[in-house]
């Protein structure tokens, strides 16, 4: 454990020095937020709907943070320490390359609980927003997107040969989830063909998860997220255990 806190202490102030997550998955999931519920405020998430835009706005700006650090972020930076030798000299020591992977996973995670906290303080203080769901079930959908997202990102930079391959490969994931997942764009009010397209990827059945705990629909309703989720991330860790390379 001391080796871990040792490690993690000096990554995160590698990673604040960068400042690249800093504004990716806390300013700009709060600052979206703000703007979205300045321009829509309480009005309707769509026509006929039971909920405001700030509302079905929540859940799915919630994942924007997730989405920085495990499909952009996590891959990069494993490729980037696999080029510089890193994970190579941690096989040699007592201690297992494996910790600071978890150190990385920990950072990542941080960030992601950071920028929710900042985001229902936002919605809290600003929109007078409230979870009509129940909190812990949130959290939980929360915990399986991050599982889910962090799983792709440990696969792409475990099998990447260099970072630029990461690079790219990340890029590809990651920017047509951001647009066409509705974590900005609402997914509502996409055209029906771009929804059927926008229903493969795995950050839109998150956001449908979140966005039912936020507004306590019923489980059931939930089942298919909660399946292809948690089909993903078993998918993503079981290739990531075998392919995974260390040099």
């Amino acid at each position: 454990m001391k080796a871990f806190r040792t490690l993690l202490r000096t990554e995160c102030k590698l990673s604040l020095r960068g400042l690249d997550m800093f504004i990716f998955a806390i300013c700009m999931p709060v600052t979206i937020f703000i703007l979205l519920g300045i321009i829509y405020k309480d009005k309707p998430a769509f026509e006929g709907a039971g909920y405001t835009f700030v509302e079905q706005s929540f859940g799915a700006v919630s994942t924007i943070a997730i989405c920085a650090g495990g499909v952009m972020g996590l891959p990069l930076v494993v490729s980037d320490y696999r080029k510089k030798h890193i994970l190579k000299r941690f096989q040699v020591t007592p201690a297992s390359p494996v910790l600071i992977l978890a150190v990385q996973l920990s950072i990542y995670a941080f960030y992601s609980f950071a920028s929710l906290v900042l985001l229902y303080t936002a919605g809290v203080i600003f929109f007078d927003f409230q979870l009509r769901g129940s909190v812990l079930t949130f959290l939980a959908a929360y915990l399986l997107v991050m599982v889910s997202m962090f799983s792709i990102g440990l696969l792409v930079g475990g099998i990447a040969p260099d970072i630029k391959t990461a690079s790219a490969a990340a890029s590809i994931l990651y920017f047509p989830m951001i647009i066409f997942s509705g974590a900005t764009l609402p997914y509502e009010i996409m055209p029906s063909a771009l929804q059927k397209c926008s229903d493969l990827m795995p950050l839109t059945q998150g956001i449908k998860l979140l966005k039912a705990a936020v507004l306590g629909s019923p489980v059931k309703e939930s089942a298919l997220p909660v399946y292809f989720l948690a089909g993903i991330g078993f998918i993503c860790a079981a290739l990531s255990l075998r392919f995974f390379r260390w040099e």
